[in-house]
């Protein structure tokens, strides 16, 4: 691999809304090159959107970013040059019915069409296989992974691999192109204690190397630069103390406890009111989210 140099990320103001409602929005970051960058939120919080944003592949709607130097959304194609991504359903997924040295070897020839000079394809087959295999080799120690470890070495049905080996292939894909930013999705889906552990490992060494790295994740860890898709919501006030006093006492006449059971009723309903409207909104993300996706999917 060619000695890669960090994308710096930073987003002010990010956002996108696709045709019914916000994907997310208010993003903002100043990350510099080489970050451990986390993506944290529940399932459906617009984290893949933000990701598949930040690394060119998605338009944005609101607000901007700059990724290695090239803003967002005005430089599409230059932030794409310069990200690489780890699978992304329905967009950018590892080939179950190829061995893994097919999927290295599909990747490396990918690589060599779109990302290398146009000198390197005039060179003699046998050192462009040389040096295609040399990238593999440097890819994979990068990525922790050991074809001698897997049940039939490079002969190993992608579909048969774990989920951790899947997240190293991934990555030793990806690390092909020599990026500038490394980007992954639901890292640490699937995945128990240990092998979340080993998966964060796994993105340090890449960051340490130069490379700056984007996951999706729902927990960061204390070290990673966090961008959140789900903010906090405010606490609820706290009710009047002469209402606290009244419900203590349990003091009132007969008309009181009717008034009681009116106002309690009516209290329901704009309970009822809130909650429906806050669904109405929480839904109104998701599926916001979900048309972003489709949308790049399509792409």
């Amino acid at each position: 691999m060619d000695s890669p140099h960090g994308a710096a990320v930073k987003a002010e103001d990010f956002g996108l809304k696709g045709p019914r409602g916000w994907a997310f929005r208010g993003v903002g970051i100043d990350a510099a090159p080489g970050s451990l960058i986390a993506v944290e939120g529940p399932s459906g919080s617009g984290r893949t959107c933000l990701l598949l944003a930040l690394t060119g592949r998605m338009k944005p709607t609101r607000g901007h970013a700059e990724v290695g130097g090239h803003r967002l959304p005005k430089h599409m194609t230059a932030v794409r040059r310069i990200t690489a991504l780890g699978p992304v359903s329905g967009v950018n997924e590892l080939d179950q019915a190829l061995t893994v040295a097919e999927q290295l070897r599909e990747g490396a020839l990918l690589q060599r069409h779109y990302g290398a000079p146009v000198r390197a394809m005039l060179r003699p087959r046998a050192e462009r296989r040389a040096a295609a295999e040399a990238r593999i080799a440097a890819a994979l120690e990068a990525a922790g992974l050991d074809l001698a470890t897997l049940p039939k070495g490079g002969r190993t049905s992608v579909r048969d691999l774990e989920r951790l080996e899947s997240v190293r292939l991934s990555v030793a894909i990806a690390l092909l192109g020599s990026p500038g930013l490394l980007a992954l999705d639901d890292l640490d889906l699937k995945l128990s204690d240990t092998e979340r552990a080993e998966a964060w490992d796994l993105l340090r060494s890449v960051a340490a190397r130069g490379i700056t790295v984007l996951a999706v994740c729902s927990e960061a860890p204390a070290d990673a630069v966090v961008l959140r898709t789900s903010p906090t919501e405010p606490a609820a006030p706290a009710a009047p103390a002469a209402a606290e006093s009244a419900a203590d006492t349990g003091s009132g006449t007969g008309n009181d406890s009717e008034n009681d059971g009116e106002n309690e009723s009516e209290k329901g309903s704009q309970n009822d009111s809130k909650n429906d409207s806050k669904n109405d909104s929480e839904n109104d993300d998701t599926k916001g989210a979900d048309d972003a996706l489709a949308e790049a999917g399509r792409a």
